[in-house]
């Protein structure tokens, strides 16, 4: 159809219009991305900061709020860590396959920073990166090991990268095939990392960091790898690399740092076909014997560092001091010895699994939970411990006073557990002293040369098996499950100020002193004194008034509680919490040398703390 010439003028003006708003807002955004002097999809350092939010802002972005699209490969890796991305949509899976430009997007200072895990180490991989980036840190990428990790890292803001294993989704416990393959996919992805010519510091998901490590490793610049170590007596008390010619304890590949140079590319191969040629052979063996065919001599003029290997690569070993394994740490406090400040914690030799780590690190108030861990529907029970001074300080630590003073401990315990359960409340555990260490083999106690001071304040996974408690056993066996939490749990700052706030103080007295009445609420508000010895009944009634309390705490567990009136109730209890104790392990010289915890020790005469006769008789005591 033909358009009367009287219109031309209007539609030229139209399409003026047009085009200038066009080239308006095309220099508009151009103007917005390149006004911080540099491309954003090239920058790979600085961080902002951010006034509406405590969490910390990645480098990148356009400082005008100029949002990008999400669907963007390059968008994801440059992206503000813990941003939720506002599309609805995932990219497809193949925007995040592991590339040199990925790398290059997140490296800071040419270093990057790796973890990776399947969707069960979920909460320790957000954990990982939560403490990283309190420090400012946010140069790191996870690898995750299956879609369904990838997938939930993504909508969390965590750059996330598919290494393609398609593992399962599930727990891998400690030495299981899928251990061993988690294990190759590491030495898998240092090789694929190396030749992009990054620096790597490659570190296990269960593991934090307290302190930014990058100047640390700055300080030795020839070394081609740097490695963390299961050495538990100090060769060093400072913060000096350890002296390699003392160290005896394996190097631990849990924390170790790459420098992407021939040598260290050789023993990556090296390694990577070790492992291939033999699938029972685990990584960090395979290392071991990789780096032990040469040791020595040392590095001229750099302190602590050694030629390993094939003689060219320089290797050093981080001071276990600062560098924690879990022995260091939360039994040594090596740290806190030398007065030294810890670069980092690794939950090395724990007992009770991924529970029993997760534990550790809460006791440590290491672990960043979801707000609903502190707090409980209904409410909280604690109590103040009461050890007598000979348990805990007499004597000479033997077999025998280890037994003494945890075994008192252990009656404590088992009280609060089952008022706990009466009253539907989780209970808050007291700190757990030891005499004895925990180790896997015959040892004098303590092992030799190590810092561990006697008695020590023990990690539960010494006593309890964590993971047990966790178990939903059932009920009709069992009872109801018992929630608890760390000792640390109130002192926690994550805990909300209305919980800590809410509190009952519940004082013991003898039933026929004066005052020691239940016939009025209290003589003041938050206040109880309550009687010792009662019954299943009485606390219940009792307590039932005082439900609006978040925290009842009592004064002392010792004859706090008189007895369940309902026997089906008690056996179901006592089927529990009989499963609830681990083992102490190990007498020297004898096999076997573990003895059993017993829940309920008291009540058999003449019990004492002696490893199984027999074969037929090493069995826990339920």
């Amino acid at each position: 159809m033909a358009v009367c010439a009287d219109a031309k003028p209007i539609f030229l003006a139209i399409y003026v219009i047009v085009f200038g708003g066009i080239v308006l807002s095309a220099l508009f955004v151009l103007g917005s991305i390149y006004s911080s002097g540099g491309n954003p999809f090239l920058s790979s350092g600085d961080s902002l900061s951010s006034s509406s939010s405590s969490l910390p802002r990645s480098p990148s972005l356009p400082r005008n709020g100029t949002s990008l699209p999400t669907s963007q490969p390059e968008y994801m890796f440059i992206r503000t860590i813990w941003e939720v991305p506002a599309d609805t949509t995932l990219p497809d899976l193949k925007a995040f396959q592991l590339t040199k430009g990925m790398v290059k997007y997140r490296a800071k200072d040419n270093v990057i920073i790796v973890t990776f895990g399947n969707f069960a180490f979920m909460d320790f991989i957000l954990n990982w990166v939560k403490h990283l980036t309190d420090l400012n840190i946010f140069n790191l990428l996870v690898g995750a090991m299956d879609t369904k990790l990838l997938e939930a890292l993504y909508w969390k803001g965590v750059p996330v990268f598919d290494m393609g294993s398609k593992m399962i989704t599930d727990d891998a416990g400690w030495g299981s095939p899928t251990f061993h393959k988690m294990g190759r996919e590491k030495v898998f992805l240092i090789n694929a990392l190396l030749p992009f010519g990054y620096e790597l510091l490659m570190c296990d998901t269960d593991m934090v960091w307290l302190k930014n490590p990058l100047p640390y490793l700055a300080r030795f610049p020839d070394a081609d790898v740097l490695t963390s170590s299961d050495q538990v007596i100090p060769t060093v008390t400072d913060d000096s690399l350890e002296i390699w010619k003392q160290v005896t304890g394996a190097y631990n590949i849990g924390i170790f740092h790459w420098r992407p140079t021939d040598p260290a590319k050789k023993l990556a191969k090296e390694w990577r076909d070790l492992l291939l040629a033999n699938e029972e052979l685990w990584d960090q063996a395979g290392f071991n014997d990789l780096v032990h065919k040469v040791l020595g001599p040392s590095v001229d003029g750099e302190n602590g560092l050694v030629y390993v290997f094939d003689g060219t690569l320089k290797l050093g070993i981080l001071p276990a001091s600062i560098f924690c394994s879990g022995h260091t740490y939360f039994i040594q406090a090596m740290h806190q010895q030398l007065r030294l400040e810890p670069y980092a914690v690794h939950t090395t030799f724990q007992y009770a699994g991924t529970e029993g780590k997760r534990h550790r690190l809460r006791e440590a108030m290491l672990f960043f939970d979801q707000s609903e861990y502190y707090d409980s529907p209904g409410g909280f029970l604690s109590f103040k411990p009461s050890i007598p001074r000979n348990l805990l300080l007499d004597g000479d630590h033997t077999v025998e006073s280890h037994f003494l003073l945890v075994n008192y401990q252990l009656k404590q315990i088992r009280t609060a557990l089952a008022i706990a359960s009466l009253l539907n409340r989780t209970l808050v555990m007291p700190p757990l002293w030891c005499r004895l260490d925990r180790m896997w083999f015959g040892h004098p106690g303590i092992m030799e040369g190590t810092m561990t001071r006697q008695p020590f304040l023990c990690p539960m996974d010494h006593a309890f098996e964590v993971n047990v408690m966790l178990k939903n056993l059932p009920e009709a066996e069992y009872g109801s499950r018992i929630d608890f939490r760390e000792y640390s749990f109130l002192q926690n700052p994550s805990v909300p100020k209305q919980v800590k706030e809410s509190l009952l103080e519940v004082q013991l007295c003898d039933e026929h002193s004066a005052g020691c009445t239940l016939a009025t609420r209290g003589t003041r508000h938050g206040f109880l004194r309550f009687p010792k010895n009662s019954t299943q009944q009485t606390i219940m009634r009792v307590f039932s008034s005082y439900k609006e309390f978040k925290v009842i705490q009592f004064s002392s567990m010792v004859d706090a509680f008189g007895g369940f009136a309902d026997a089906t109730r008690e056996a179901r209890f006592r089927n529990r919490v009989k499963r609830y104790v681990g083992l102490w392990c190990c007498v020297q010289f004898r096999d076997p040398g573990h003895i059993y915890y017993d829940m309920y020790w008291d009540e058999k005469p003449g019990w004492k703390p002696e490893p199984p006769r027999t074969k037929e008789d090493d069995h826990p005591p339920w």
